[in-house]
């Protein structure tokens, strides 16, 4: 029933507009009373959404047994559990970006529910990183930046109409924060170079953690060390 509730929603809302359409349009669509409506959807919204909660769950599942794994690598696997949801039904998931674009509280729903998302894999990197002083933070600034590596590629493909590799533009956005902030960084340094070459960096006490990264990138992309004291 809630497939079936989402698909006629889906499809008034591609037919009249978002905004012209009611519930009791859907229900009426689908063949339902409003009460069944409600008992799975708390809004119009949400039957934009229908698969992002079974997502979060099985997100939340993932990282529950996800034992000593690298812990950027863990969730960054996690987070191509939503990817793979999108992927799995390009013309609808193409429609709803689309969709989301042109309704101002679609988008606004949209982030809540990225919000979710991001506060799932800093809950499970928090655990990971303990009580140390910087491991609540450090937890933050990852789950963040996998979510934004993600949503990169993903809306990548999504404006491309859903053509080209999804998976292929995740894989290359999540590279760069594993990258950063993998087991293979430093204090969350970048990567290291190309074999034979050296890049020693001195930064000044209390410099944020994203300049001294940023650094470190234009130096190994560049090719010489940066400049800084």
């Amino acid at each position: 029933m809630r497939e079936v509730l989402a698909q006629a929603a889906f499809q008034l809302f591609l037919e009249r507009g978002f905004e012209q359409t009611t519930v009791d349009d859907i229900v009426a669509r689908a063949g339902v009373g409003r009460r069944s409506f409600f008992r799975y959807f708390p809004s119009k919204e949400d039957a934009v959404f229908p698969d992002h909660e079974r997502c979060l769950a099985d997100m939340t599942a993932f990282l529950a047994e996800a034992g000593d794994a690298e812990p950027v690598d863990a969730v960054s696997d996690a987070a191509r559990l939503v990817l793979r949801m999108y992927s799995a039904d390009p013309e609808f998931s193409v429609q709803r970006y689309r969709l989301t674009r042109e309704v101002p509280g679609l988008r606004t729903y949209e982030l809540s529910v990225v919000r979710r998302y991001e506060q799932t894999l800093a809950g499970y990197l928090r655990g990971r990183y303990g009580t140390s002083d910087d491991g609540a933070l450090r937890a933050e600034v990852i789950a963040a930046s996998v979510v934004a590596a993600h949503n990169n590629g993903l809306r990548t493909w999504l404006r491309s109409g859903g053509e080209g590799d999804a998976e292929a533009a995740v894989d290359h956005a999540l590279g760069m924060v594993r990258r950063v902030w993998g087991s293979g960084a430093s204090g969350g340094a970048a990567a290291p170079p190309a074999e034979g070459d050296v890049v020693v960096m001195v930064a000044a006490k209390g410099a944020p953690m994203w300049r001294v990264v940023q650094q470190v990138e234009a130096a190994i992309g560049q090719g010489r060390p940066p400049r800084t004291a």
